[in-house]
């Protein structure tokens, strides 16, 4: 059903980011015969409390919007329309996870984003996402809960949507790599009564998942919601499983009509087979092996992953024209397991599997303060932000006990599809004494940060020209596994936005980022921060009042300062050089929206390329190619929905992937084959009424082999992804 929102006589997009207005509305009466059917009426305490909600503007009589979102969440802290803002940042919307049938960020989240991809597998243990050169760091609610591995790869049961940033954050972060990030927000209180839905999904490799979010109001100032999700997967691979289990309760308390309080925990328990069993190897390339062949063996015990996260958040308006944030977080995983690799590889085919000790414990806290104003001197409007940020991070494992299931006398044949029981049994780790004492130091990373962050957009004609000028000044202690890496570092920004009109906008940015790093130089210096410099510039398009919208992008990071081995050290490598610098540069597109009633679509198009372009030592040449990323990579997903007729609510989709000339894993050696270009296809048809819908989906509809992978030495390792397969879902709404 289309409603229309009858606000008169102010537009509600002001009002929504400039809080000052609402005690100067007067309302205007209209006769109740002269309202349009299924129009909303909002009176001015109704208003009050959609603020933080709706966070956006709202189009008269506009019609549904599957999968475009204008406004970031307010955890990205920059108070603007997207259109604004002078840097590329892209949303997946709450609708398009569910037509895509999506259940974790590994599980084909990254086609809705121009130019990002999976980079390895880690059996859905964790998502390492790579766009513009190198890996995005992970966020959530604003929170950055990335680490070297982790997080649990987040469940989509508890996700309103996902924000892609393109390229350093600095107003969320500087100590990180420069390609972005991705933030995941999610599904809090609403203040509405008793609503939610019900949602049933069964699939191939006996997929069968159950979910159920649950919203409403105690009464006006207390609200809750509720997500529960419960998982049975197993996978075309032998013996591979993955079961997972979400409790999200979320409470939202107005403790006055200017203070807001919203609390969350997220319970996440993944029971999965042992990480790495889905790694192939060969001496012949890519791909040669059966689809479904698998190294793993039904004897290994199961990895279990116990995440819990608590998130508290405050917001406080001082007064029309200031709004304080104030936001707790405390995550904790533990992990029991275990990981498969090689112990030898033999050219005959012949292996030794080793089975490795995966226990670990990964704690963060972090504390954030930030502060919003609007303020003008004389024509120059200023949008301020302030903010302190401190965190605490602590990843401890055990990697030091293995076993190898086989012997050299009875090796593992890769090259029989037949099982073969292990030749020297299953392991028996110790884990008696406590992990804290087996993980230090050789399997610690620890990370203390502290930053200030100050930010001022002046807004020139009207605001339609917008001056960002803004720095941060970090202050990192990071320990790597017994090895220091401290860094204090001040970083700029700088953008330019200008609205040619209100549906049309051009940027220029430059922002920066770091990552500490250590070594000793045979000058005796101490080795500087690795740093990454974004030069972008960008051009955003609303088309057709709004309903669709298109972002052209161009972009270069140069990365230098990057420490390698010193090829003329002595034997025990004690010292390192710099290895000069990388560029990353490249062109994205994104489309997105309702092109006609009934039809909406997601379409994006990257090209990539990430070289070294000074080099000082000869292992990295100049023009060296860097690993993880394919240079061309383009995305579709066109949905059309029937709006009139007997067939009204049947949908039809059908999307693609492809990746073009692709970049291994790692780097690999000289005379290597390449990898093939990916190409997958996927077709559903769905069907919706009043309040129940369904959805079947079917991907790799042409059954293609896909894979991706590296090599190492004189072999290669890849992973297969999973041939022609389906999901069903049955969802009610209430």
């Amino acid at each position: 059903m289309t409603h229309k929102l009858l606000f008169l006589p102010f537009f509600l997009g002001s009002l929504l980011s400039q809080s000052q207005k609402l005690d100067s509305i007067q309302p205007r009466f209209v006769e109740i015969d002269s309202i349009p059917k299924d129009t909303i009426i909002l009176n001015h305490e109704s208003i009050k409390n959609l603020r933080d909600s709706l966070q956006g503007v709202i189009v008269i009589g506009s019609t549904k919007k599957k999968y475009l979102n204008k406004n970031i969440s307010s955890s990205l802290r920059l108070d603007e329309e997207i259109i604004k803002i002078p840097q590329n940042i892209n949303i997946i919307s709450n609708a398009a996870l569910e037509d895509q049938q999506v259940t974790t960020l590994s599980d084909g989240v990254l086609r809705n984003v121009a130019g990002t991809q999976r980079l390895e597998h880690w059996a859905d243990q964790y998502t390492h996402v790579n766009m513009r050169g190198s890996r995005a760091s992970a966020f959530l609610n604003g929170v950055n809960i990335n680490s070297n591995w982790g997080p649990l790869s987040e469940d989509m049961s508890y996700v309103d949507r996902i924000e892609f940033v393109k390229g350093p954050a600095g107003f969320l972060m500087s100590n990180g790599e420069p390609s972005g990030i991705y933030n995941i927000i999610t599904k809090k209180p609403t203040g509405k009564e008793l609503n939610g839905y019900a949602r049933f999904t069964l699939g191939s490799f006996d997929l069968y998942r159950a979910e159920v979010d649950l919203d409403s109001k105690i009464n006006d100032k207390i609200s809750i919601r509720l997500n529960l999700m419960g998982q049975n997967k197993n996978s075309f691979r032998k013996y591979e499983f993955n079961d997972r289990y979400v409790i999200n309760p979320s409470i939202k308390i107005n403790l006055t009509d200017q203070t807001t309080i919203t609390a969350e925990y997220i319970y996440q328990k993944a029971k999965m087979s042992n990480i790495g069993s889905a790694y192939v190897f060969s001496y012949e390339g890519y791909g040669t092996k059966p689809v479904d062949y698998t190294l793993s063996d039904p004897g290994l015990a199961p990895t279990n992953i116990d995440s819990h996260l608590f998130n508290i958040n405050l917001q406080h308006i001082i007064n029309p024209y200031w709004k304080l944030t104030a936001q707790l977080t405390y995550l904790n995983e533990y992990t029991m397991g275990s990981s498969l690799w090689p112990s030898s590889f033999n050219p005959d085919g012949t292996m030794i599997r080793r089975v490795t000790l995966s226990q670990s414990s990964n704690i963060m806290k972090f504390g954030q303060v930030y502060l919003n104003g609007n303020m003008k001197t004389g024509v120059i409007s200023h949008k301020i932000l302030a903010g302190l940020d401190l965190g605490s991070k602590k990843y401890m494992a055990d990697w030091n006990q293995w076993h190898d299931l086989d012997t050299e006398e009875h090796p593992f044949n890769t090259n029989s599809l037949n099982y073969q029981y292990p030749s020297n049994g299953y392991p028996v780790f110790n884990t008696s004494v406590p992990l804290v004492t087996r993980a230090n130091p050789a399997g610690t990373i620890e990370q203390n940060y502290s930053g200030i962050y100050l930010q001022d957009v002046l807004g020139f004609f009207d605001d339609n020209l917008r001056l960002t000028i803004a720095g941060r000044y970090t202050d990192v202690k990071q320990n790597d596994y017994g090895v220091e890496k401290n860094a204090k570092k001040f970083t700029p920004r700088l953008g330019l936005s200008y609205s040619i009109n209100e549906n049309l906008s051009v940027y220029a940015l430059y922002d920066q980022s770091f990552v500490p790093q250590a070594g000793f130089l045979r000058s005796g210096k101490h080795p500087k921060p690795v740093t990454g410099n974004n030069m972008e510039l960008g051009l955003k398009k609303d088309w057709f009042n709004g309903k669709w919208n298109t972002v052209l992008s161009l972009y270069k990071i140069i990365k230098k300062d990057e420490l390698t081995a010193d090829p003329l050290s002595d034997p025990n490598e004690k010292y390192s050089i710099v290895l000069g610098k990388t560029r990353a540069e490249g062109i994205e597109f994104d489309l997105k929206g309702e092109i006609f009633k009934g039809f909406n679509i997601i379409v994006n198009y990257a090209f990539t390329e990430n070289k070294v372009i000074e080099s000082n030592t000869p292992e990295y040449p100049k023009g060296s190619r860097i690993a993880g990323y394919a240079k061309h990579t383009a995305n579709a997903w066109l949905n059309y929905t029937i709006n009139q007729g007997s067939l009204k609510g049947v949908g039809f989709t059908f999307g693609g992937t492809y990746l073009g000339d692709r970049s291994s894993w790692s780097w690999g050696g000289e005379g290597q084959i390449p990898m093939n270009d990916y190409l997958k296809f996927d077709a559903g048809i769905s069907w919706e009424h009043s309040n129940m819908k369904l959805n079947l989906n079917v991907f790799n509809v042409f059954n293609r082999y896909l894979y991706s992978g590296s090599s190492f030495a004189s072999y290669y390792y890849y992973q297969a992804e999973a041939p022609r397969n389906w999901r069903l879902s049955v969802g009610y709404k209430f």
